[in-house]
């Protein structure tokens, strides 16, 4: 008799579980949502993180509540998504900042195992810009010129450790080619230098830099990602001389590592509509990026490859 009460409770507990996971997803969600920005209010993933908010909420008639926690390459504000309940209603928007900052300092997280990928929302390639006095008119020309006057060429960059340095650090790397590297507080002041000449190139945002290679000030050989873009379609990818080159910044959503299956698909479900309505794609193009929305065992495994790939670029980085 024993037995059978136990067997009893033993399935009709397993029934419930398998029940709680549809009844979840059905209630939420039933209050605001927490959404974490590791960047300040303006920045790309800033303006990402609203939009998906302003749709949901919209959608969904519940609130997001974006929270601006800027700091240590958005390693504050990845702490912060780590440590909560693990119920949906704290979430963390991240670029590929989050696989680079575990290189250059000790983190009180797993990049991986304290969360759970929800959507890789946008890319935001960058072009690969000259001076345009450089006698140079694609990738090959740049590398012939690089090898053939090693330590010529200064590249700016917004800072040491940033994805437009590790872009130019993995040129670098393929290619064998000697550059100074000249970094400094920010991506508009290296863009000024880069314009006045005193410096020779850069990796720059599409967005902020497509007005100066329109009017000719800038000139920009190739972009960093995988397929030539909508905003600059003739524009080749860097990857068309430099198989396998890819420096893009991406834009995604993390929750809490353990937080149920079914909240992930709903949180995904519902941010895929909202990247596929054409307003927010055309948005995201005047931006510069490309609406992408890839799921959550795809976003895992870009992550995966990111930290491999960039680890890899910055242990050979040599010493100053």
């Amino acid at each position: 008799m024993h037995q059978m009460q136990s067997t009893l409770l033993r399935v009709l507990l397993a029934a419930a579980i398998l029940y709680c996971g549809p009844a979840l997803s059905q209630t939420y969600p039933a209050k605001p949502i927490r959404f974490i920005v590791g960047f300040p209010p303006g920045g790309g993933a800033d303006t990402v993180a609203r939009l998906l908010s302003k749709h949901l909420t919209e959608s969904w008639g519940a609130s997001f509540i974006i929270e601006n926690r800027p700091g240590a390459d958005s390693a504050i504000a990845s702490e912060i998504a780590s440590k909560a309940p693990p119920d949906g209603y704290t979430i963390v928007m991240v670029t590929n900042a989050h696989t680079i900052t575990p290189f250059q300092r000790k983190l009180p997280y797993d990049p991986v195992k304290d969360f759970t990928p929800v959507i890789l929302a946008a890319t935001g390639p960058n072009f690969l810009l000259v001076h345009p006095s450089m006698p140079v008119k694609s990738v090959k020309d740049l590398i012939a010129l690089a090898k053939a006057k090693p330590d010529w060429m200064s590249f700016g960059s917004s800072g040491t450790g940033t994805s437009p340095y590790l872009a130019m650090e993995l040129l670098k790397s393929m290619t064998g080619v000697k550059m100074v590297h000249v970094p400094y507080k920010g991506t508009g002041l290296a863009v000024i230098d880069l314009i006045g000449g005193q410096i020779q190139l850069m990796f720059g945002a599409i967005s902020t830099t497509v007005p100066f290679v329109k009017n000719g000030r800038l000139k920009a050989l190739a972009v960093s990602s995988r397929k030539r873009i909508v905003s600059a379609p003739d524009v080749p990818p860097v990857g068309d001389t430099l198989p396998g080159f890819e420096a893009t910044t991406w834009y995604g959503v993390l929750a809490p590592a353990r937080v149920p299956n079914d909240i992930i698909q709903r949180l995904y479900s519902g941010m895929s509509a909202v990247l596929q309505l054409p307003e927010a794609r055309t948005y995201m193009a005047t931006l510069g990026f490309d609406a992408t929305g890839e799921g959550p065992k795809e976003f895992a495994d870009i992550i995966h490859a990111d930290l491999e790939r960039w680890g890899k670029v910055i242990r050979n980085i040599p010493p100053p």
